[in-house]
């Protein structure tokens, strides 16, 4: 396996979707609750600033991806904020380091100078590993700030990193 971040193309959006969908469904991650449809998967991915996926060279399957867009605006708008998805069954790969590094990239790229999480539940923590091994910084803990999918409600981390 050869893994390779590149930008997506529209031949990758089914794919996407189903990662991104896939994440939404757990409901332990990400903010949102309503799953994408070819549509509206198209119109969200192009909405990006930046939308990378993780793709094996030899077989052409799409295992990860990630979204970067600007945290806020105006005086507040060189902050970046992103998300990330790696297929269940691809967990554990180092694809999400992949990812992470990649975006870091293209938030320079981009004229970004700080990326921000916002809502790192606090549960999980194989992401928030991953982002202290990477040199983020905590920047306290929100309680009870994510509802999970079964209505309990989890502590909330917010990280950021100097770009």
């Amino acid at each position: 396996m050869h893994i390779v971040i590149r930008k997506y193309e529209e031949k990758d959006l089914s794919a996407m979707i189903e990662i991104w969908n896939e994440i939404v469904e757990e409901g332990i991650a990400f903010p949102q609750e309503d799953l994408l449809n070819p549509e509206s998967g198209a119109e969200f991915f192009a909405s990006q600033t930046y939308t990378g996926v993780a793709e094996d060279t030899g077989t052409g399957k799409i295992y990860g991806l990630y979204i970067l867009h600007p945290n806020n605006i105006g005086r507040c708008g060189h902050i970046c904020n992103a998300s990330y998805a790696v297929r269940s069954d691809s967990r554990g790969l180092h694809i999400g380091e992949k990812l992470v590094l990649d975006c870091m990239e293209q938030g320079r790229v981009h004229g970004f100078t700080v990326l921000q999480f916002n809502a790192v539940v606090a549960t999980n923590i194989h992401a928030r590993h991953l982002y202290e091994r990477l040199g983020f910084t905590q920047l306290g803990t929100i309680p009870k700030g994510f509802r999970m999918k079964d209505g309990n409600y989890e502590d909330i981390c917010p990280y950021y990193h100097a770009l």
